[in-house]
C-alpha cells in the first residue's frame, strides 16, 4: 500500500515539475552557460520547495497552509520582485559561456534562488491538498507513513524531470557560439522579468 502511495506521488511530482515556467527557463539557461550540473541544482532547488509544500499538504499542517495563503499578496510580490531582478541579471549577463566564479558557490546560488521562487507561489499548496484530500492524506487520522512515502514520491518525480530537462539542455553547452549564448540571456531575462511582472499584478488580484 505504501508503495502505491510512492508511485501516486512520483506521477504528481513529475506533472507539476514538466509545465515550463520561470524555473524551467532558468534550468535551461544554466544547463547551456555553466553544464548540466548547475541546471539540476536549479531543479533540486525547485523539487525541495515541492517536498516541503507536500509536507504542509500530507501531514494536515493546516495552520500552516492557512498563513501561506493568507500572506500570498507579500510572498507573491516579493518572488515577482526577485524574478525581475534575477530576469535583469540574466538580460545583462556576458556572452561569454565559460563559466565564472566557484562552481560550488554558483550551484548554491542557484538551489536556493529556485527554493525561494518555488516557495514564493503559496497558491501550489491548494494544488497539493486538493490531490491529497483525493487521496484521503492530510486530514485528522491521516498515516503519516502513507503521507512520507507520497512527499518522498513527489520530491522523486519532479527531480526526475529536472534530471530529464538539464540532461538535454546541456547537450548544446559546448557548442554554443557566444553570439547565440547572448541571445539566449536576452531571450530568457525577458522570459523571467515577464513571468515576475506577471506575479507581482496577480498579486494584486
Amino acid at each position: 500500500m505504501a508503495y502505491s502511495f510512492f508511485i501516486k506521488g512520483l506521477i504528481f511530482g513529475f506533472s507539476i515539475a514538466m509545465p515550463v515556467g520561470p524555473i524551467g527557463v532558468l534550468c535551461i539557461r544554466r544547463s547551456l552557460a555553466h553544464g548540466w550540473q548547475a541546471g539540476l541544482l536549479t531543479g533540486t532547488g525547485a523539487a525541495t520547495a515541492d517536498a516541503l509544500y507536500g509536507c504542509v499538504a500530507g501531514f494536515g499542517l493546516a495552520g500552516l497552509s492557512g498563513l501561506l495563503v493568507g500572506q500570498r499578496f507579500w510572498i507573491q510580490l516579493l518572488g515577482g520582485l526577485f524574478l525581475c531582478y534575477l530576469g535583469l541579471r540574466i538580460f545583462l549577463a556576458t556572452a561569454d559561456p565559460k563559466p565564472t566564479g566557484d562552481a560550488s558557490v554558483r550551484g548554491a546560488k542557484g538551489y536556493f534562488s529556485a527554493l525561494v521562487l518555488t516557495l514564493t507561489n503559496p497558491m501550489t499548496i491548494l494544488s497539493f491538498t486538493a490531490v491529497f484530500a483525493g487521496m484521503g492524506l492530510g486530514c485528522a487520522g491521516t498515516d503519516h507513513w502513507d503521507a512520507g512515502w507520497l512527499v518522498a514520491g513527489v520530491f522523486s518525480g519532479s527531480m526526475a524531470w529536472w534530471v530529464i530537462l538539464s540532461s538535454a539542455s546541456s547537450i548544446f553547452n559546448t557548442r554554443l557560439h557566444p553570439t547565440a549564448m547572448g541571445w539566449i540571456n536576452r531571450i530568457s531575462g525577458t522570459v523571467l522579468v515577464g513571468f515576475g511582472l506577471i506575479a507581482i499584478v496577480a498579486g494584486f488580484n
